[in-house]
């Protein structure tokens, strides 16, 4: 699931493949970007920040630009060895294609892709919150953003890129169990919001440089999470079936266990 971990690890993929190697065609499809031509351009650097892969480029004297994409649920890139098929995903879910003499970059399924000056960035990532996977992390800043709408349901507040950027149906879940804290608890309520914020930070990076995601420690198949895809199972603390519930900001499924995660503020959840 690309949630901040994932699109960190995936950028760091495209570096290991395209960092500092010129570029010797590009095929865009997608109507904005069909005639785009980077051909001669060099790849400086592959970031994430939060959700959003930021491919930075550059070609003599000055000139700098940024292609910005977004995996949402189901967008990824793969890299491929020049002549290798391009597997793993139907061929017309191809939204870019980058080639250099050693590699070939593949984004399928790609969101919001854009090609806009470096310094042009913040018009597309400025309204983010700090960013859990970023070397300038800020969890005051995190806290803050979380706690200036105390009413908000904690569930949505985590999900809001604007108050932290990263975090995704997994971590919240995962996150608020860990917490004991109910889903629908009021932000103003939430006992202990920089720990909670703290948390969250460490178990994405714990997953940095692999592509299984655990919060129980755990990498065999069926135990990586608590309560994240565990509806109708035991909760493994206490015995309790795990609930899911699909509401909130955006229809979003939420996983929860009703004994380790009590109701403790007065607004209703489902």
């Amino acid at each position: 699931m690309p949630e901040g971990d994932t699109v960190w690890n995936t950028a760091r993929v495209l570096a290991d493949a395209l960092d500092g190697h010129e570029l010797t065609r590009s095929d865009f499809r997608v109507p904005k970007l069909a005639t785009t031509d980077l051909a001669g351009w060099r790849v400086h650097e592959s970031a994430s920040y939060g959700k959003h892969l930021l491919l930075r480029l550059s070609r003599e004297p000055d000139r700098a630009y940024t292609l910005h994409s977004h995996l949402r649920m189901d967008g990824a890139w793969r890299t491929y060895r020049p002549g290798e098929r391009w597997t793993g995903r139907p061929a017309h879910l191809i939204r870019v294609a980058l080639h250099t003499p050693t590699a070939v970059a593949v984004g399928f399924h790609l969101h919001e892709l854009a090609l806009v000056p470096t310094r042009d960035e913040r018009q597309l990532i400025g309204h983010l919150g700090p960013d859990l996977m970023g070397d300038g992390w800020d969890p005051a800043e995190a806290v803050a953003r979380l706690a200036a709408r105390p009413d908000r349901h904690i569930a949505d507040a985590l999900l809001d890129q604007r108050n932290l950027a990263g975090i995704g149906n997994l971590y919240k879940a995962e996150v608020l169990f860990l917490r004991g804290v109910n889903p629908w608890t009021e932000v103003g309520a939430v006992p202990d919001l920089p720990a909670m914020v703290d948390l969250a930070h460490r178990l994405l990076n714990s997953n940095r440089g692999r592509w299984t995601q655990t919060t129980t420690g755990s990498l065999r198949r069926g135990e990586t999470n608590w309560v994240f895809e565990r509806a109708g199972r035991e909760c493994r603390r206490c015995g309790t079936r795990i609930e899911r519930w699909t509401g909130g900001d955006h229809d979003r499924i939420t996983y929860w266990c009703p004994r380790c995660q009590p109701v403790v503020s007065a607004t209703p959840g489902p």
